[in-house]
């Protein structure tokens, strides 16, 4: 039997209602356990006792001792009769003296004793019996010996059990119900304060927090962690808000300069000059390419899972930037098969690259190779390099070391950003570390992949990987 359901109920009905009706079914079930039990334990001494008697007597009957008038202990409410197939009765106990036979009913074939349960009318009363039939015979005719032992007090300890038990059920379920409810309710305490609490909490006030418990149970830890979501939210949502901050005040200056040049145009069109108006557009096209890679990254969507071999990526990227750059010294000649998005890796390269162009001297290496279970590319420059403070805040979204430099050569403060959240989600780590040579050190760490064939064949394609490497 399933719980009733209550779909609209509070926890503490539905727990409440399932508690009483657990304990009402295993009340009921113990009940009749316990009744069964003690009335067919009682039937079965009642029936052993007739038993012995009944074959006691149809020893007698066989051997020619038997009496007419059976005699059974003093004070026992018993009966005895040894009646033939005939019908006629050759001895009885008193009480069923000028009775007709008290039962008709024998053993089965191949058996020497049957019992029966059956209410018989003796001389004093009518009453309930455990009867027993043994077989026997008598000067050569079949008879039946039948005795019986009375049940009255089997159904007196019946009607007792009964009555005792049945008034106790519904106080007791009435107790489960009381003790069910409060407990429930003392431990529904917590969440009402966490729910009462989170119906308060907006987005303009994330860093109101639920209440935790001092149980250290299940709520307890609930609340533990609906803490942590929200700290999560709370960081999320100022991210956000710096990002829209950031990214309004960087469109601002292009914008501003793209309507300066278009009403010099609508003004003087003499004046126009189309580079210009061009490197405003393209510098908006580029912020507004970075803030929507960003935004991507940010919802979580899994990069493709190519294979491909990053050296020789590495020196693809290289061979296709743009001329007037500082050549870049390339140290690539073993594999390094990554799997991920070949675009999105490019990426990265292309951003470190970028960032060693706006601050290199007169020298850029990049190293890639495989160690072990991972595939380790380093961008390295003789520039100013990065004070170790700053280390991890180059990496921050809009920051700018030498803003003056940064601007100037077109820099939006997001490539290295980028570059970090698309090695994160091709579960790797960007990062700078010290400097092995004066300048600055980019280190790009990747799950390392299984080489294949076709790796192996691109490698023969691409060329060689070592040297210095013009721009094109």
């Amino acid at each position: 039997m399933r719980p009733p359901r209550f779909p609209h109920a509070s926890v503490r009905v539905k727990t409440t209602v399932g508690a009483l009706t657990i304990v009402f079914i295993a009340l009921g079930a113990a009940c009749a356990g316990l009744l069964t039990v003690t009335r067919h334990g009682l039937v079965e001494t009642a029936e052993k006792t007739a038993r012995t008697r009944a074959e006691a007597i149809a020893r007698d009957t066989r051997d020619g001792t038997l009496v007419q008038r059976l005699s059974v202990p003093g004070g026992e409410d018993s009966l005895l009769q040894v009646v033939t197939d005939h019908g006629r009765i050759l001895a009885a106990s008193e009480n069923l003296t000028g009775r007709p036979p008290i039962a008709a009913f024998q053993p089965s074939a191949g058996r020497a004793v049957a019992a029966r349960s059956m209410r018989v009318d003796t001389v004093t009363a009518e009453r309930p019996y455990r009867v027993v039939a043994v077989r026997t015979e008598s000067e050569g005719n079949a008879a039946t010996v039948y005795a019986g032992t009375s049940l009255q007090t089997a159904e007196f300890t019946y009607r007792l059990i009964l009555s005792s038990m049945i008034p106790g059920i519904p106080l007791l379920l009435a107790l489960v119900a009381t003790v069910t409810w409060r407990n429930t309710a003392r431990a529904l305490r917590p969440v009402e304060a966490i729910r009462a609490e989170v119906a308060e909490i907006t987005e303009r006030d994330l860093g109101r927090r639920v209440p935790v418990p001092a149980s250290h149970d299940e709520v307890a830890r609930m609340a533990t962690t609906m803490n942590h979501t929200l700290d999560q939210l709370q960081q999320a949502m100022d991210r956000q808000r710096r990002f829209v901050a950031d990214a309004s005040h960087e469109l601002r200056n292009p914008i501003a300069a793209l309507r300066a040049h278009v009403e010099v145009a609508i003004a003087h069109p003499e004046l126009l000059h189309g580079s210009d108006l061009l490197d405003d557009v393209v510098r908006v096209q580029a912020l507004v390419d970075d803030l929507l890679l960003l935004a991507r990254l940010d919802a979580g969507r899994r990069p493709d899972q190519a294979p491909f071999d990053l050296a020789d990526l590495t020196a693809e990227t290289l061979r296709r930037r743009p001329g007037g750059q500082l050549p870049v010294v390339l140290d690539a000649s073993t594999p390094a098969p990554v799997r991920g998005d070949r675009g999105h890796l490019a990426r990265i390269i292309d951003n470190l690259l970028d960032n060693a162009q706006r601050h290199a001297a007169a020298r850029i290496t990049v190293t890639v190779a495989a160690t072990g279970d991972t595939v380790v590319a380093e961008v390295c420059d003789d520039g100013s390099g990065i004070a170790p403070a700053d280390r991890e805040r180059v990496f921050t979204r809009f920051t700018r070391l030498d803003e003056s430099r940064s601007r100037d050569a077109g820099g939006t403060g997001l490539g290295l950003a980028i570059a970090r959240d698309i090695a994160a989600a091709h579960g790797g780590t960007l990062t700078a570390q010290p400097p092995r040579t004066p300048g600055a050190r980019l280190v790009l760490t990747l799950p390392r992949c299984p080489a294949t064939a076709d790796l192996a064949e691109g490698a023969r394609r691409t060329g060689p990987r070592t040297g210095t490497i013009e721009p094109a």
